[in-house]
C-alpha cells in the first residue's frame, strides 16, 4: 500500500520534531527563568505548564478535527504553528518581562501570577506540540500493527529529542545564543512540514493499514481504566525518578549545563529504546496488558538497580576529574557513567507507553483518541510526579525514603493491571499466576530495602567524592527544594559550607579574607551604607560583615535555597556573627534576579556572592542586564561588590565575568586576595558616580568605637588598618581593557558565562589567571585613592607587595 510506503519516512519526520522540540523546551524555559526566576517554585511552575500543554493538546485535538482531514496536513500546520510561536516567545519576551516587572508580587499572589505569566507565553506552543502524535495517528488503524507504529513514531520523537539535547547543550548555545538556537529549531519545523505536506500531496487519501488480526472494542476491554491508572502511574514513577537521579547525578557530576543536558539525553535514549522494543512486542505478543503489568514490576528491580549505583558505587569508582585537562573526556567518562546506571529503568518506562496503547487499542476506536486519552494519561502522572518528586518528596522525606516510595509505586502501578482485565481469552492457571504475582510484590517490597541514603561525603564533595575520603567528618547533610547542602570538619578544626557538591565557604583563613573583604568594602566604601543586599546567604560571612556594620540599619539576604539560612548558617555562627538572628538582617527566599526585578526598593550597597558560574542557572546573576539592573537599584554614592573565583575556572570565564561587570560599571575595581603569594579569588567593585575613596577617612572609622567590632574582623583575616584592605587593589576597568579585549560579554540572550565555565571547572588555573591579569596592573591609580602623603606611599608600597612587584 501507498501509505505502508511512507511510514518510514514519517518516523523521521517526528525524529525531527522531537529534536525541534527539545531545543525549544531548554530555551524557552531559560528564557522565562530570567523572567519568572529559577528557584524551585518557578521550575515547578514551567514544569506544569509546559506539560499541561501537551496534555490538552492531546486531548484536544481529537474533538476538534474530525477524521476527514489529511493527518499529514493537520500535522503539518501544527509544525508551521509550533515555529511561529517559538518567534513570537523569542521577540515578545522583552514585553513579557517588563509587564511582569511592574505586576508582579509576593506571596499567593506572586505564585499565581508566575502561572499566568508561563502559560501565556508556554500554553499556545505545547498545546501544538501535544497534537502531533494524535493527529498523525489517525494515518494507522488501532491494531497490533497500527499500534507498534505509532510506539515507533513515539520512539522516533523521543530520539530526536535525545538530538535536541544534546545539540543544544553542547554546541548551539555554547557557541552561539538563544536566538541563533531558536532560529534552527525554527527551521526544523519548517523542513519537517513542508516535507509533510509534499507526502500528503502523494497520499492525497488517508489509507488504512491491513491489521494482522481483528481485536476487541474499546467497549469490551475488561477495566481498561486500569491501564489508563497504570499509565500515569508510569509517568509520575519516571518524572520524579528523573528529577531525584538528576540531583544526585549533578553533585557525582558537576551541576553544569552539559550535565543537565546529558542526563536528559541519557534519559530520552532509554525511553526511545524502551518505546521501540514497546513496539514491536506490542505486535507480536498475545496479552500486551500482561505485558505492560510486568514492566512495571521489573521497574521496582531497575529503580533498586539506579538507586544502588548512585550512593553505593558510583561515587567510590577510582575518579579524579581534574586529571584530565580536557573536559570532553570528562564528559564521554559522565555519559558512560549515566548510561550505566539508568538505562535500565528508562527502557522499561519507554516501553510501557506503545504496550498501554496495544492493550486498549481495537480497530473501531478512532487512533487519535486512543493516542491522545493514553498520552494525556500518561503526562498527568508525569506532571504529579515531577512536581511531587522534587519538590515534596525530597524536600520531606529525603531522596532514600523517596525513592522507597517510588518502587512501591510501581509495583502497584504493575500489580493494577497484572489483576484486572484477566478475561482475555487466553488460558493460564488463575492460582499460578496469583501465586507468581504475590512473590512479586513480596520482592518489590524487599527491593526498597536496598535503597540507601546520598553518602555524606557525595553531598559534600561531589565530583572528587572518592578522592577525599577520610578527609573530613560531614557533621550535617540536607536536602533542599533547590539544592542538597552540607557542613563539614576537618581534623584541624576548620568548617566547611557544601553546595552543589563542593565547597563554597569556610572558615579557613583564605576563604574568610575573601568572605570579610568582600562583607567590608561594601559597606566602608559607600559614604552611609545604610540599606544594603546581599545576594546568596552561604556560610554567612560576607553577610556577617555586612552586618556588624554600625552604620547599617536594614539588611536583606536574598537566598534560593530556604534550608541555606535556617539551618546550615547555624553552625557558622561563630563566624558570621549570628547574622540569620541579627533583628536588622531580613532574610527574603527568592531568586536575587527575581527579587530584584520585582522590587521598587533602592540600597546604598548590594553585594553579590552566588554559586559559582558553572553551576546551571547561576550565570543569570551574571550577565549585563542583570549588573544594569542592580546599578539602577543603587541610591547616589551606592556600591555593587562581586565575587569571582580563580579556581576551578579558566581564563575565558574570569574574563567574561570581569568584562560584563565593567560593561555596567565603567569605573569598576578588581580587587585581589591571594593563597601562599598566588591568586585565588576576586572581588569586583563597581560605583553609581566615580568618587575617590578616602582612605585616612575610613581609618579614621575603624578608630571609633563603635566600629571596634570591624575593626576586629578585619584584624582576624591580617588587615590591621585601611591601607592593608586597599592594598589588595589589582587593577582598574581602564588598566584592564587591553586583558579583556577578547572577553565575552554573558547577556540574557546567550548566557555565553555558563558554558565556558562548565569547560573549566575541573581546573585550577588560579595562578596563572592572576599573573596574566597582573600584567596590566601594574599602574597606581592615582585618581581612585586619597589621604595624606604619607598614606598613599604606604599603600602604593602594600599594592606592589601584594602584586608580587
Amino acid at each position: 500500500m501507498t501509505a505502508r510506503r511512507f511510514l518510514p519516512g514519517l518516523l523521521l519526520l517526528f525524529v525531527g520534531s522531537g529534536c525541534a522540540a527539545l531545543i525549544y523546551e531548554i530555551v524557552w524555559f531559560q528564557l522565562l527563568q530570567l523572567v519568572i526566576g529559577s528557584s524551585a517554585l518557578s521550575m515547578g511552575v514551567l514544569l506544569g505548564t509546559f506539560m499541561g500543554g501537551m496534555c490538552l493538546g492531546s486531548l484536544l485535538l481529537p474533538r476538534y478535527v474530525g477524521r476527514g482531514q489529511h493527518p499529514l496536513r493537520i500535522y503539518a500546520f501544527l509544525e508551521l504553528g509550533i515555529a511561529v510561536f517559538g518567534l513570537l516567545i523569542l521577540f515578545g519576551m522583552p514585553l513579557v518581562n517588563t509587564a511582569y516587572s511592574h505586576l508582579a508580587g509576593s506571596g499567593i499572589t506572586g505564585i499565581v501570577l508566575r502561572g499566568v505569566f508561563a502559560a501565556l507565553c508556554l500554553l499556545p506552543p505545547t498545546l501544538l506540540m501535544g497534537a502531533t502524535l494524535p493527529a498523525i495517528s489517525r494515518w494507522v488503524e488501532s491494531t497490533p500493527e497500527g499500534v507498534a507504529w505509532l510506539g515507533f513514531f513515539y520512539g522516533g520523537n523521543i530520539a530526536g529529542g535525545v538530538a535536541g539535547s544534546l545539540l543544544a547543550g553542547f554546541y548551539l548555545m555554547r557557541v552561539y545564543d538563544l536566538p541563533t538556537t531558536t532560529f534552527v529549531a525554527v527551521a526544523i519545523n519548517v523542513v519537517v512540514a513542508l516535507l509533510a505536506l509534499s507526502i500528503s500531496r502523494v497520499v492525497p487519501l488517508v489509507e488504512s493499514l491491513a491489521s494482522d488480526e481483528d481485536v476487541e472494542t474499546s467497549a469490551q476491554i475488561p477495566a481498561a481504566w486500569a491501564v489508563y491508572v497504570s499509565i500515569a502511574l508510569s509517568g509520575a514513577t519516571a518524572l520524579a525518578a528523573e528529577g531525584i537521579w538528576t540531583r544526585i547525578l549533578s553533585l557525582l557530576f558537576g551541576a553544569t549545563v552539559y550535565t543537565f543536558s546529558l542526563i536528559l539525553a541519557v534519559f530520552l535514549f532509554g525511553l526511545g529504546i524502551g518505546s521501540s522494543l514497546g513496539a514491536a512486542l506490542g505486535r507480536s505478543v498475545a496479552r500486551p496488558r500482561a505485558a505492560l503489568g510486568w514492566c512495571q514490576m521489573f521497574l521496582c528491580a531497575a529503580f533498586a538497580w539506579t538507586a544502588w549505583m548512585l550512593t553505593q558505587s558510583l561515587p567510590y569508582w577510582p575518579i579524579n576529574p581534574s586529571i584530565s585537562s580536557d573536559p570532553w573526556f570528562n564528559f564521554q567518562l559522565d555519559m558512560v557513567r549515566c548510561i550505566w546506571a539508568v538505562l535500565p529503568g528508562t527502557i522499561l518506562w519507554g516501553a510501557s507507553f506503545p504496550l498501554a496503547l496495544a492493550a486498549l487499542a481495537s480497530r473501531d476506536d478512532d487512533p487519535a483518541r486512543l493516542v491522545g486519552s493514553v498520552y494525556a494519561a500518561n503526562t498527568v502522572g508525569a506532571i504529579v510526579g515531577a512536581l511531587s518528586g522534587s519538590l515534596l518528596l525530597v524536600v520531606w522525606l529525603g531522596s532514600q525514603h523517596a525513592q522507597q516510595v517510588l518502587i512501591l509505586v510501581c509495583a502497584l502501578s504493575g500489580l493494577l493491571v497484572l489483576s484486572t482485565g484477566v478475561d482475555d481469552g487466553v488460558k493460564g492457571s488463575p492460582v499460578a499466576g496469583t501465586a507468581t504475582i504475590v512473590i512479586a510484590a513480596a520482592i518489590a517490597g524487599l527491593l526498597t530495602r536496598t535503597v540507601h541514603p546520598i553518602p555524606g561525603i557525595l553531598a559534600a564533595y561531589g565530583r572528587y567524592a572518592a578522592t577525599r575520603l577520610g578527609e573530613a567528618d560531614v557533621i550535617y547533610m540536607g536536602e533542599g527544594w533547590s539544592a542538597t547542602v552540607a557542613v563539614s570538619r576537618l581534623s584541624n578544626g576548620v568548617l566547611n559550607y557544601h553546595n552543589a557538591g563542593k565547597v563554597q565557604a569556610s572558615s579557613e583563613p583564605q576563604d574568610m579574607r575573601l568572605q570579610r573583604m568582600l562583607g567590608h568594602i561594601t559597606t566602608l566604601i559607600p559614604p552611609s551604607a545604610r540599606k544594603v543586599l546581599v545576594i546568596g546567604c552561604g556560610a554567612g560571612v560576607t553577610a556577617g560583615a555586612v552586618s556588624v556594620d554600625p552604620v547599617v540599619t536594614d539588611q536583606t539576604i536574598a537566598e534560593i535555597e530556604p534550608l541555606v539560612p535556617r539551618v546550615v548558617s547555624t553552625y557558622f555562627a561563630e563566624h558570621n556573627f549570628d547574622v540569620v538572628r541579627n533583628p536588622k538582617v531580613h532574610v527574603r527566599i527568592d531568586d536575587a534576579r527575581h527579587y530584584l526585578l520585582t522590587t521598587n526598593e533602592k540600597f546604598d550597597a548590594i553585594t553579590s556572592d552566588p554559586l559559582d558560574p558553572w553551576v546551571k542557572g547561576a550565570a543569570m546573576l551574571y550577565t549585563r542586564e542583570f549588573f544594569a539592573n542592580a546599578k539602577q537599584h543603587l541610591s547616589p554614592g551606592g556600591v555593587v561588590t562581586l565575587f569571582v573565583q580563580l579556581y576551578e575556572s579558566n581564563t575565558a570565564a574570569v574574563k567574561s565575568e570581569i568584562a560584563t561587570f565593567f560593561e555596567a560599571f565603567p569605573n569598576g575595581v578588581v580587587w585581589g586576595n591571594t593563597n601562599n603569594g598566588a591568586g585565588y579569588d576576586l572581588v569586583l567593585m563597581g560605583q553609581v558616580e566615580d568618587s575617590k575613596i578616602d582612605v585616612d577617612a575610613i581609618q579614621r572609622r575603624l578608630e571609633r568605637p563603635e566600629y571596634a567590632t570591624v575593626a576586629r574582623s578585619l584584624q582576624d583575616i591580617g588587615m590591621n588598618n585601611a591601607v592593608d584592605l586597599f592594598s589588595t587593589f589589582a587593577g582598574r576597568a581602564s588598566d584592564l581593557k587591553p586583558w579583556l579585549s577578547d572577553a565575552t560579554i554573558n547577556t540574557d540572550r546567550n548566557l555565553r558565562l555558563q558554558f565556558l565555565a562548565g569547560m573549566g571547572f575541573n581546573l585550577y588555573q588560579s595562578d596563572v589567571i592572576y599573573s596574566g591579569m597582573l600584567a596590566y596592573a601594574g599602574r597606581f591609580p592615582d585618581e581612585l585613592f586619597v589621604g595624606s602623603p604619607e598614606t598613599i606611599e604606604r599603600l602604593r608600597s602594600g599594592i606592589r607587595r601584594e602584586q608580587g612587584r
